[in-house]
């Protein structure tokens, strides 16, 4: 398939719209005119990619509608629809599924042009916020890996009461929130999020096997946890009054 053979059902498609349709005009694939109205500029790429994104984009300044025209076969259209056409509504594109292999071809709109205007979602902003306000320290790299997993705060909670299970051994669930202060240390050992903790008895758990493998994998980390803790304690309960009332040389 060339990129061509997307221009003859694409100029029939329009032409069924009243526009008068011409290819290659001032480098634009497909130029559509139509009375008063804008004109319609159609980039046209066999498949998706940065540099068509970069050549809709461009389109712009000419016209506010241009849209993006590739195979409705189109692999990446295929794996992320939805992706695709987030994307495009951010920066302003249409979009087009052309089929030349009909008879006839085919079009489909997939996407308008059109003026942005993202749906706030509270709930999930709220939950970053408070994930990044209840996370102890900066514990990931940012790009990181994430095959090893990402250090949330309730990775964190999980691994302080690994620890503390690796060095004090079975212990009931309602010592451990406690003694570590977790109130949700009960509901932690009972989902076992990460398969690291073994139910002895009723409400009783110890590490287990998988436990004692990966927590020494995380000691760093859980190291870092218990550093920043104290830190935090320290800086909130022990600064000076001299320090507190101190007045701005003057």
């Amino acid at each position: 398939m060339k990129e061509s053979d997307l221009y003859p059902p694409l100029k029939r498609f329009l032409e069924s719209q009243n526009y008068e349709v011409k290819g290659e005009v001032q480098d634009c694939d497909a130029l559509a005119v139509r009375g008063d109205e804008p004109p319609v500029v159609v980039e046209l790429k066999l498949s998706f990619n940065l540099d068509l994104v970069l050549q809709a984009v461009e389109r712009l300044s000419l016209t506010p509608k241009v849209y993006i025209g590739i195979p409705a076969q189109c692999k990446t259209l295929k794996r992320r629809r939805r992706r695709v056409i987030k994307l495009l509504r951010m920066l302003g594109l249409g979009l087009l599924a052309i089929d030349p292999v009909l008879e006839t071809g085919s079009v489909e709109v997939l996407l308008d042009p059109g003026e942005y205007r993202p749906r706030k979602s509270k709930h999930r902003k709220e939950r970053l916020l408070g994930e990044f306000m209840k996370r102890v320290g900066d514990p990931n790299l940012g790009g990181t890996e994430k095959r090893k997993g990402i250090m949330t705060v309730y990775r964190q909670r999980a691994l302080a009461i690994a620890r503390f299970l690796e060095e004090q051994g079975p212990t009931k669930a309602a010592h451990i929130a406690r003694t570590l202060r977790e109130p949700k240390a009960r509901d932690i050992v009972y989902r076992n999020v990460y398969g690291w903790f073994d139910r002895v008895s009723v409400g009783v758990y110890e590490l287990s096997p998988r436990g004692k493998q990966e927590i020494p994998l995380w000691l760093k980390e859980v190291e870092d946890t218990i550093a920043g803790n104290r830190t935090t304690r320290h800086n909130t309960s022990a600064q000076s009054p001299e320090r507190r009332h101190a007045k701005a040389p003057g």
